[in-house]
């Protein structure tokens, strides 16, 4: 959890950007990446120093070289701990010229976040603001793994807060819930094909170190951790440098984060590699259909990118492998047959477990789109029996544009520090859903569908043309009313005939 003082650090870094000439917020991001990257470079070197002193033998690894670069300027200039101290006018001189060179040249000589450096460009306009940024920068203590994580987070929301470009971050408190629900296992291999920042792949990482961290003391999970375990793709650079960065500050050295237009490449390399899918892929979109992955186009014939995904999770699946994706509403219920067929190919071919609705104010303010959560399994033989349902109808936050926390930061999230009141379960259903989850194959099948949770039979799935919306199945609870019985209400009718015929005769009584 960051302080005030450094979130107050972090923010002047920001605003230094915003009011020296730098407005959009992907790329203040990227230079604060780069710049992180030129500063982290120089603290692995240091390391590596300290090693050699400590142990008294030479340097097993040297990122700056001895000697100078191409164009005569000492390599020792280019560490981040030496060109701190120059003067504005000289520091820019030397990041604009060597140091951005020298990263550009790494490749994979620094970590495999290295790759995604090749094409860096230094856009900070001034000498003053690189000052001012590097002055601010150093001062933000970056020691341990959880702080360096927290302190990229925390820029990553300033993406989010910042306008048009917050699609590319998916709440992070749902993306909590999908990894709570799948329970990540150390011998996985995760992949998200529409990475973004990674913030998938990261909290994956997280829930291992809390739940598995023994897996660091055998040497074959560390290194599959490290090398093997998490997979994302993007087809935007500046996502890969912001995505790769984000793992590598949370402890990931050697991710597989990498170029690739998840859509419209063959798989057949990647195709059943993967036991486990965490993704949010884009919506609303639509490709050229000659220009899709051949493989795609056999699952599914259709050129909206929200089922060509979901084709893609059930390729990149091991037959076994899970995934939690998220969807929007139309998928669940759209009438096209390639709306259907996919629906079909989840429920009759492999193990469709559950669906998640959530709240339509979930992405607001940058999108109103109503979507679920899908959780399945690749069988390719089937395997559905029952299909649970749960109507989220808060996530702690407030589903207006402002989407204020309703809660306390302890109360938050699938897993809050604190235990909520009955009161305040209203405000936050996701611990609820972890907890109801679990109990799917169980007590949760005794559920009525009146309830915010309940399970629905395979064959009503079928009869009901795989429609997986959950209104489709939910019924309505209806006031329960006490009637007299039908003699006492026969009892009644005749007394008020008897009543009236006496009435009518007094009145003629009276005419008369």
């Amino acid at each position: 959890m960051l302080t005030g003082e450094l979130r107050g650090k972090i923010d002047g870094v920001w605003n230094d950007f915003w009011s020296g000439g730098l407005a959009n917020p992907l790329q203040v991001i990227e230079q604060i990446t780069f710049l992180i990257f030129i500063k982290r470079l120089d603290e692995m070197q240091e390391n590596e120093e300290r090693k050699a002193t400590t142990l008294r033998r030479k340097l097993e690894r040297r990122i700056f070289p001895e000697g100078a670069d191409a164009r005569g300027e000492p390599y020792e200039n280019l560490r981040w701990s030496r060109f701190k101290h120059f003067a504005g006018p000289e520091m820019f001189r030397i990041v604009d010229e060597h140091v951005f060179p020298f990263i550009r040249a790494l490749n994979g000589d620094g970590g495999a976040y290295a790759r995604h450096m090749r094409d860096a460009r230094f856009q900070i306009p001034s000498a003053q603001l690189l000052a001012k940024v590097v002055d601010k920068l150093s001062q933000i203590e970056m020691g341990d793994r959880d702080t360096k994580g927290d302190v990229y987070e925390y820029m990553l929301v300033k993406i989010a807060s910042a306008g048009q470009n917050g699609q590319f971050r998916t709440p992070r408190h749902i993306i909590a819930l999908m990894v709570e629900l799948m329970q990540p296992r150390p011998e996985d291999a995760i992949c998200d094909p529409a990475a973004g920042t990674c913030g998938f792949l990261v909290a994956a990482g997280e829930y291992l170190r809390k739940h598995h961290s023994g897996l660091f003391r055998d040497a074959k999970l560390r290194a599959h951790f490290h090398e093997r375990l998490f997979n994302g793709f993007d087809f935007d650079p500046t996502m890969l440098r912001i995505g790769a960065m984000n793992m590598a500050l949370h402890g990931v050295e050697n991710a597989n984060v990498a170029y690739r237009d998840s859509l419209a490449e063959d798989h057949s390399e990647d195709a059943g590699r993967y036991s486990l899918v965490l993704a949010n892929p884009p919506f609303a979109g639509s490709l050229d259909y000659e220009t899709t992955a051949a493989d795609l186009r056999q699952i599914v014939k259709t050129k909206k990118t929200e089922l060509l995904f979901l084709a893609l999770f059930l390729r990149l699946l091991k037959t076994g492998g899970r995934a939690a994706v998220i969807v929007p509403d139309g998928v669940l219920f759209g009438s096209s047959k390639a709306h259907k067929d996919l629906r079909r190919l989840l429920v009759e071919e492999n193990k469709l477990e559950a669906v998640v609705k959530l709240p339509s104010g979930v992405f607001r303010p940058y999108a109103g789109v109503s979507t679920a959560i899908l959780v399945f399994t690749r069988t390719g033989v089937g395997g559905t029996d029952h299909v649970w349902f749960y109507d989220v109808q808060a996530d702690g936050w407030s589903l207006d544009d402002k989407r204020q926390p309703l809660l306390p930061a302890e109360k938050l999230g699938p897993t809050p520090e604190t235990a909520l009141e009955e009161s305040e379960e209203e405000k936050n259903n996701l611990p609820d859903v972890l907890m109801r989850f679990e109990e799917r194959d169980g007590a949760e099948r005794e559920r009525p569908r009146t309830a915010q949770s309940f399970c629905v039979p395979k064959a009503d799935i079928a009869a009901a043309g795989y429609d997986l919306s959950l209104n489709r199945y939910r019924e309505v609870e209806h006031e329960e009313v006490e009637h007299e019985s039908p003699a006492a209400i026969i009892a009644d009718l005749r007394r008020l005939e008897a009543e009236i015929a006496e009435g009518m005769t007094r009145l003629e009584e009276m005419v008369g």
